[in-house]
């Protein structure tokens, strides 16, 4: 039987998901190969990675000035290749945690980032409100921000509004709830949690912003090169972005984003009722800005911390310690985990404290 797993990332896929691409592994489409064996520029992958293309565009109702590149190196990448390109002047941040504090670091070395706003002092407990921003810098050239921060468990409950490109870190919270995309110019994500395994990272870009970008040593790494060679510079992570589709389908077939919209805030009020009413747990984030795909918590007595982990371990609970940054517990809720999980991990945390508290 198949545990429940809420490790961040590389986190569970949907068990449907898995069962297809095991049934497909020796044999795609009756091709007699995997599709993992087939070149990338002939026809069954290329109509793999249109699919793919096409089912992110329409669950995440994509502009048509808005392109779709699945990259590798992941997010981190992201974080130098994001100034690289676009850094002319000030590239303007917001510091809401750990993944933050690793793009602003990354931006430092191709120029001057000002940090309009951070939660530091707070531990990262809360998303600093606009109206507490500094004043823009007159040669900002983007805003960056990360909407869900996976190792603090926060979200922002809006999206910025500034007259210069929005470039945003969604890689935890991506296909989890509904937003405008055309309110931002660059997105990109990490695939490890809500789109498939690790490997790829998707990028979706406003035409219009490359227009502004600097050439890159690297075509591999050159937006405009990969969108002009259909993010096939160099040979991609096929098998990843085979997956990332049959995922997309999954979605669809669920009812897209907003039909995982209502499930996921169902996860999420559930876990943190069971914290909320308990004297036993405690979430550290401020209530308005608590993270609906990962939610971490405090046992009362932390001397118990390692028998929490061992005995959820043994029910069937995987992957429930907190970041090493940060302790305590933590449990993601992304897409794949189905509410069922949620129900076991809360009968566990209640039967814990009845035990124990």
């Amino acid at each position: 039987m198949r545990a429940f797993n809420f490790c961040a990332g590389p986190a569970s896929l949907p068990t449907s998901v898995l069962e297809q691409a095991q049934a497909e592994l020796l044999d795609y489409q009756s091709s007699g190969v995997s599709i993992m064996e087939v070149s990338h520029r002939g026809d069954l992958f290329t109509s793999v990675l249109a699919s793919a293309k096409a089912r992110l565009r329409r669950l995440m109702q994509l502009p048509e000035s808005h392109d779709i590149l699945f990259m590798q190196g992941g997010a981190t990448a992201q974080f130098s290749l994001i100034p690289s390109h676009f850094l002319h002047g000030v590239g303007a941040y917001i510091n809401s945690g750990q993944w933050s504090i690793k793009a602003i670091e990354a931006a430092k070395r191709f120029g001057e980032v000002q940090v309009l706003a951070s939660s530091e002092e707070a531990n990262f407990s809360y998303m600093p409100t606009q109206a507490s921003w500094d004043k823009l810098a007159s040669n900002a050239d983007y805003l960056h921000y990360t909407p869900n921060e996976t190792i603090g468990g926060v979200r922002s409950p809006f999206v910025p509004e500034v007259e210069i490109p929005l470039i945003a870190d969604f890689s935890s919270s991506i296909l989890s709830e509904t937003i405008d995309a055309s309110k931002f110019d660059f997105i990109y994500a990490g695939a490890q949690k809500n789109i498939g395994p690790a490997g790829v990272v998707v990028v979706i870009v406003k035409r219009e912003l490359l227009k502004t970008a600097k050439e890159q040593a690297s075509p591999v790494f050159d937006y405009g090169k990969m969108l002009a060679a259909d993010s096939m510079v160099n040979t991609p992570p096929t098998y990843s972005i085979y997956l990332a589709d049959l995922v997309f389908k999954w979605l669809e077939e669920q009812g897209g984003v907003s039909a995982m919209e209502e499930i996921n805030n169902q996860k999420a009020s559930r876990l943190y009722s069971c914290i909320d009413d308990s004297g036993f747990y405690r979430n550290p984030v401020a209530l308005s800005d608590r993270s609906r795909m990962n939610v971490p918590f405090i046992l009362a007595d932390d001397r118990l911390d390692a028998t929490f982990l061992a005995e959820s371990e043994a029910a069937g609970l995987k992957s429930l310690a907190g970041h090493r940054s940060v302790g305590g517990m933590r449990a993601s809720l992304y897409n794949a985990m189905p509410l069922a999980g949620v129900n076991a991990l809360t009968e566990f945390m209640r039967d814990f404290e009845r035990r124990y508290g």
